[in-house]
């Protein structure tokens, strides 16, 4: 008898452990929906809606990173404008967000902060870059009439 009392004793203990991990599993399976899954069910639809509500004019943000202006919207596709005169073709489900007029990214931001007065082109630099080295080799030409010797230039190396 001792052997058949032992044997029910463990089959309840079981029976009640296996129901506690079914609880605890479901728990942390309706956890984990509330924590993840529903929001983002729900950015997903206000992009869906964004998306569809889209019209000519309004500051865009694709996916890609790209900030446009809509031209215009046909069917699924969109036109944007990504550049004065630059147009491009591109879906609907490419634009991740419909901007306000106040939002502006943060490098938008900070390039009002910086005068142009500084700012030099390539064309500068290189102009600048070719007037030095004419200046060193005035000063080697010098140098070599002191000495009676013909300096080499680049020229007349190459």
């Amino acid at each position: 008898m001792g052997i058949i009392a032992a044997a029910e004793a463990a089959s309840k203990s079981s029976s009640s452990s296996s129901a506690t991990w079914l609880i605890f599993i479901l728990i942390i399976g309706v956890g984990l929906y509330f924590l993840m899954i529903r929001p983002q069910r729900r950015r997903q639809h206000q992009v869906m809606q964004q998306q569809n509500t889209v019209a000519p004019g309004a500051e865009v943000r694709t996916t890609a990173g790209m900030y446009a202006t809509v031209v215009e919207v046909d069917g699924d596709d969109v036109v944007l404008e990504v550049a004065p005169g630059i147009e491009v073709r591109y879906m609907k489900r490419a634009i991740m967000e419909v901007l306000t007029p106040g939002d502006q990214s943060a490098g938008d931001a900070d390039d009002s902060e910086y005068d142009n007065d500084d700012v030099t082109s390539a064309e500068d630099d290189l102009s600048a870059s070719h007037e030095e080295d004419d200046d060193v080799d005035d000063d080697l030409d010098d140098r070599a009439s002191a000495n009676g010797t013909k300096a080499k230039s680049d020229s007349d190396v190459f």
